[in-house]
């Protein structure tokens, strides 16, 4: 099951997606992507389903 947890990395703030609770290489960013990912969470949508995501 997934996992999302915050951290920091020089002094700013990060958010962490891990696909599972050991996952080594987890996705991380920070405020700035955060907010490029909310502006475009349909175009996201869109991508994963056009290329088969589950």
């Amino acid at each position: 099951m997934s996992e999302v947890s915050e951290s920091e990395y020089k002094g700013n703030p990060m958010i962490v997606l891990k696909a599972t609770a050991e996952d080594k290489f987890p996705f991380q960013f920070g405020i700035k992507k955060a907010k490029l990912v909310l502006a475009h969470v349909e175009d996201i949508k869109r991508f994963v389903a056009k290329h088969g995501g589950e």
